[in-house]
């Protein structure tokens, strides 16, 4: 796992940072309304480019996050990825990790 992401909670969503080789950007997490039923929650934002979506998700402890997806040009595929509120710490990461190909 690693972090490539901090944020902290804003009126309708989060405004943070996400850094990795690809990528190093003031990102916004911006709420929107979900035109279906499987739509995102969230729309993820570098100034005016739309480049994620997020989902509203419950882990199995009953831990609130979010399931975010990143995707630009510049990346060979896209990027998957939790944004989570860390205990013991201010404001939000989100994690990263490679999916397991069994």
């Amino acid at each position: 796992m690693a972090t490539i992401g901090s944020f902290t909670a804003s009126g309708n969503g989060f405004n943070g940072t996400i850094k990795t080789l690809n990528l190093n950007v003031k990102a916004t997490i911006r709420a929107v309304e979900r035109a279906t039923e499987k739509g995102p929650d969230f729309r993820i934002l570098a100034g005016n480019v739309e480049f994620g979506a997020a989902w509203k998700k419950t882990s199995n402890e009953g831990r609130d996050y979010l399931s975010v997806k990143l995707d630009d040009p510049s990346l060979p595929a896209p990027i998957y990825a939790t944004l989570i509120e860390v205990e013991g710490e201010e404001g939000f990461s989100l994690i990263w990790s490679r999916p397991n190909r069994d």
